[in-house]
């Protein structure tokens, strides 16, 4: 028996609610660009149905990422709709479209975090991993979060392009006070996937970020949490193996992945409730084939990158 067998429903939902956004990164593990909307994603009334769900069901905690959350129209709706029913909130964005008002706006919730993604310390090296997105725009953000009393995360995912400057963006993170800083190796997914002999870093150069990270965590003042465990998704894979996590990772058009990493998908909820879905969920996980699937992925980490051509597995009632 899994731990999240005992659990009525999941403690967190990582809610990608479109696959549009207004960057083309060369590392985006979603394969989200400017006007890569799927043709069947939620629409709003559909997106506040499931809102009214996941609070009724009792989930503590709510991601809102995307694509870029804030592009999609019904974002405020969802997220206040949430908020106002006591749910936690994490909000993952790029941070181009994040200006004071939107600050002021969520300042109003109960937000745990908000995440903003600095994968470059200098315009050049941010522009050719984020492709159209502003530097600045994304400091401005981050001082708009400080600004508002809202808590700060920095993400970094490392590149050929961008390791550089790691040092420098964990340095940057502090300024703006940030209370955590992201990172793990970097994800054959998606986007990432199809440019991986351009992006991914050689061995070497993993392990003097590594000793990046390792001096980083040796500076007191100001304080930052450096989180990159489990560093990579294999790490991630056989922690899963041995506890499934307790968490819905919902698709744009309401289809729930088995695993970020797999393509396997176990339920719907245009279909069916949060509930449904959560037995659906830990009903996969109990299947062989997950478990197959599993560690062909830890074993073959180019097979990661069929993780966004998605299936149905079977559950079977137990």
């Amino acid at each position: 028996m899994h731990r999240i067998d005992s659990f009525g429903a999941p403690l967190f939902v990582s809610w990608q609610l479109t696959r549009d956004c207004d960057l083309a990164c060369v590392h985006c593990c979603t394969d989200s660009a400017p006007g890569k909307r799927l043709p069947d994603e939620l629409g709003a009334d559909e997106a506040m149905l499931l809102a009214e769900d996941i609070a009724r069901s009792g989930v503590p905690y709510v991601m809102l990422c995307g694509g870029e959350p804030l592009v999609v129209p019904h974002f405020f709706a969802v997220a206040e709709a949430l908020g106002r029913a006591g749910v936690q909130l994490k909000i993952e964005t790029n941070g181009q479209q994040f200006d004071p008002s939107v600050a002021a706006r969520l300042a109003r919730l109960p937000i745990r975090s908000i995440q903003v993604s600095l994968d470059g310390d200098t315009q050049e090296v941010y522009g050719r991993q984020r492709a159209g997105g502003s530097l600045a725009k994304a400091h401005a953000a981050c001082r708009a979060i400080r600004d508002a009393g809202l808590p700060l995360e920095i993400t970094f995912a490392p590149t050929r392009i961008n390791l550089h400057e790691a040092e420098a963006v964990i340095a940057r993170a502090r300024e703006f006070g940030a209370f955590r800083f992201n990172s793990g190796k970097l994800m054959r997914l998606g986007t990432a996937a199809r440019h991986w002999s351009k992006v991914a870093p050689s061995e070497e150069q993993y392990r003097e970020y590594r000793a990046v990270l390792a001096r980083a965590a040796r500076v007191l003042e100001p304080p930052i949490e450096l989180c990159y465990v489990p560093w990579s998704v294999e790490d991630g894979l056989r922690a899963a193996l041995l506890e499934p996590p307790a968490t819905l990772l919902v698709l744009p058009n309401g289809w729930v992945k088995v695993a970020a990493a797999l393509p396997g998908v176990c339920a719907d909820l245009r279909r069916m409730s949060i509930a449904q879905a959560w037995q659906a969920y830990r009903e996969a996980w109990r299947n062989e084939a997950t478990r197959v699937a599993l560690r062909r992925a830890i074993d073959d980490e180019s097979s990661h990158a069929q993780a966004n051509e998605w299936q149905w597995v079977s559950v079977v009632h137990v």
